[in-house]
């Protein structure tokens, strides 16, 4: 009888203070008041933390990069050197690209594309934030011969394809900066070098073939496009704009196959009410922003 009276006791709803949730245990209760946590818990925690310990211990293996194309420099297994051409083309441009540190790790950056595509001693890559006569004399150098030129599209730039028309001094070399708009505007005013070149910029109506990253606006081109639209007018063929783009066209319909999308420029989302994210509550930035719904330069 006893052994019953107990099982009954056993049983029976336990008193709950008011505003105790039915599925709140005694043990939650403790948790959330700061009180002491039973041992078996306790003990169950620690054991928990012995195992999680043991993890760390464990050796790690470097994770192996895939074998990239020395050309390319893509994987081997995507590689697109079949639309590069056989040989580098021939030009008498000389072409420096200033890139941002940030865009030399990129997967997808064009640079080596466009690198690929010419010969070495016309194509220079130039990797940093800051350059001055001491750091870059070369740099410096062509910074300040009258023939160099570079592009970009300031209060001040002319049209490069006016401009070469007018010139007493046919452009020789034409320095390109790599980055996002920000970075490259950080890199142009911050280094007075790149104040002593003649400013240019493309008056053209083409669209970005870049269709796998977000541009500012429709207007915007690609380090590889710039390049390609530019050395076209510089040396008045055509044919350099349409073989530097092949590459470009071959990764961004290689990576639409393999799930990446199409990504339409801000001033386009903004302008149709797609822009997924809240707009900014910086006045500077909500300022661009409306400029870009408007279509005015910045």
């Amino acid at each position: 009888m006893e052994s019953q009276k107990e099982a009954r006791t056993f049983q029976e709803p336990v008193a709950r203070p008011p505003g105790t949730s039915r599925s709140q245990t005694p043990n939650d209760k403790e948790r959330r008041e700061g009180g002491a946590v039973p041992a078996a818990t306790a003990l169950g925690a620690e054991a928990d933390d012995d195992s999680a310990d043991g993890l760390w211990e464990l050796p790690v293996e470097p994770a192996e990069r895939r074998p990239e194309c020395t050309r390319c420099s893509r994987p081997q297994k995507v590689c697109l050197c079949p639309f590069l051409p056989a040989h580098p083309l021939h030009i008498s441009t000389h072409l420096y690209i200033i890139q941002h540190p940030a865009e030399e790790n990129k997967v997808l950056r064009t640079v080596p594309l466009l690198a690929a595509c010419l010969p070495q001693d016309k194509c220079k890559v130039k990797i940093g934030r800051r350059f001055s006569e001491e750091r870059d004399p070369e740099l410096s150098s062509v910074c300040r011969k009258s023939g160099t030129l570079i592009l970009y599209p300031g209060a001040e730039a002319a049209n490069l394809e006016e401009f070469i028309l007018d010139s007493p001094v046919y452009p020789s070399t034409i320095i390109i900066i790599d980055g996002t708009w920000s970075q490259a505007k950080d890199i142009f005013y911050k280094n007075s070098l790149f104040r002593h070149p003649k400013q240019v910029q493309l008056k053209t109506s083409i669209s970005s073939q870049y269709v796998i990253r977000m541009q500012p606006t429709n207007r915007c081109l690609s380090t590889l496009e710039c390049a390609a639209v530019a050395l076209s007018i510089l040396e008045k063929n055509n044919y350099i704009q349409e073989t530097l783009l092949r590459p470009l066209q071959a990764l961004c319909s290689f990576q639409l196959q393999h799930g990446a999308q199409i990504r339409l420029s801000k001033e386009h989302l903004l302008k149709n009410g797609l822009y997924p994210k809240p707009m900014p509550k910086n006045k500077r930035k909500l300022r661009k922003m409306e400029l870009l719904m408007n279509s005015v330069k910045i």
